[in-house]
């Protein structure tokens, strides 16, 4: 999760260095305001990529955590069956 997290400051520092260069720029107050805007929608839709990345990635561990436990139970639930017929045999 340091990758997340590392990620979104990185970008929290460009959208701030943006938005300072914009708001600085010797430009008409409309056409800063567009600028903003359209920086923000970018920066909304990288955030909303690398969030569903990040997303996919955990659901992708969980399942693979789940497939290793229901494998784990299976084999326990054999040896128990085994052990329990070796029990019965010899009694």
């Amino acid at each position: 999760m340091k990758r997340g997290n590392v990620l979104l400051g990185f970008l929290g520092g460009v959208a701030v260095g943006t938005l300072l260069g914009i708001l600085l720029a010797p430009d008409k107050g409309e056409r800063t305001r567009r600028k903003i805007i359209k920086k923000g929608e970018n920066y909304v839709d990288t955030l909303k990529d690398k969030f569903d990345d990040i997303l996919e990635e955990a659901s992708e561990k969980f399942e693979s955590a789940v497939k290793e436990a229901t494998n784990a139970v299976k084999r326990t639930k054999a040896k128990a069956n085994s052990m329990a017929d070796e029990v019965l045999d010899k009694a």
